[in-house]
């Protein structure tokens, strides 16, 4: 089996940003939100992008043209019945992922692999769902997907060989750098990152130093390229609550437990990027 043809199920930034990188590296697209009018509206935000690109000098017309021939959109699910690969990146909610897993496993064809993009659940719950848990997987892109390199790798107690296999020369096909971990909350780069940041802002409500300040003191400092509450912001709060409510069921590490700002926070909606308002402001 070959990777030709694959399937995005989310509208948001992460699922935009895997579509474009896709449709870019030569696969088929297809696209598939809650309405025809939210996938539409995706694919014109990529192709606005795709035309900043070409603006810049970044990839030619016919690149473009060829990039936007290879995508089309949908609501209806039964669509991905032909893919190779269909990568789910909606709300991280495990309760929500298999129900779709659930429903993947009925209108995808057999041989198909159900990949997931959390960056923390357990896939094993999601491949469990299915009939056909050897086919399931993680494949973990980072935020924006056009750009980051890196891919996390996911390999479940089920999974067979091949799988992880197809699915790394796919990633490899993305122009990206892939790499294998097992099947444990916040894998590599959440496991490690998340302490760091859930630190930074009980730093903060101690009175160490100003946010402002610790910024500028991880971007001097250790050369990073934006400090941690300026992070916070890009990932948006109630993703990055999630992601430790998660590490912290798994592993009861307190450093995993969330710090009360940040869950006030969330509770205000203040959520970063996204709603305009986090720990700096974006209006």
């Amino acid at each position: 089996m070959s990777i030709k043809k694959v399937g995005i199920i989310g509208s948001g930034i992460m699922g935009s940003g895997i579509a474009q990188l896709c449709a870019q590296s030569g696969f088929e697209v297809v696209v598939r939100s809650r309405s025809n009018a939210t996938a539409q509206d995706m694919i014109a935000g990529i192709e606005k992008s795709l035309n900043k690109l070409l603006e810049k000098g970044k990839i030619q017309e016919p690149d473009r043209d060829g990039t936007i021939s290879r995508l089309s959109g949908t609501s209806d699910l039964s669509k991905l019945s032909d893919c190779d690969l269909v990568i789910e990146s909606v709300l991280e909610d495990l309760d929500t992922k298999k129900h779709l897993f659930i429903e993947l496993d009925r209108v995808c064809k057999p041989d198909a692999i159900i990949a997931t993009n959390t960056s923390t659940l357990p896939v094993i719950e999601m491949a469990m769902a299915t009939g056909r848990p050897e086919l399931v997987c993680g494949v973990h892109f980072f935020n924006p997907a056009t750009v980051m390199s890196l891919v996390e790798v996911v390999r479940p107690l089920t999974a067979l060989d091949s799988t992880i296999d197809l699915v790394t020369e796919f990633a490899l096909a993305c122009g990206k750098t892939p790499v294998a971990v097992k099947d444990q909350a916040g894998f590599i780069v959440n496991a490690l990152l998340f302490p760091y940041l859930n630190n930074a802002v009980r730093m903060l409500e101690n009175s160490v130093a100003t946010m402002e300040d610790i910024d500028a003191a991880m971007k001097g400092g250790c050369g990073f390229p934006m400090g941690p509450f300026a992070l916070l912001d890009l990932v948006g709060l109630d993703t990055s609550l999630a992601i430790l409510d998660a590490l912290y069921d798994e592993f009861k590490d307190p450093n995993y437990a969330a710090v009360p700002t940040l869950r006030r926070m969330v509770a205000a909606e203040l959520l970063g990027r996204k709603s305009g308002k986090g720990f700096y402001n974006y209006g």
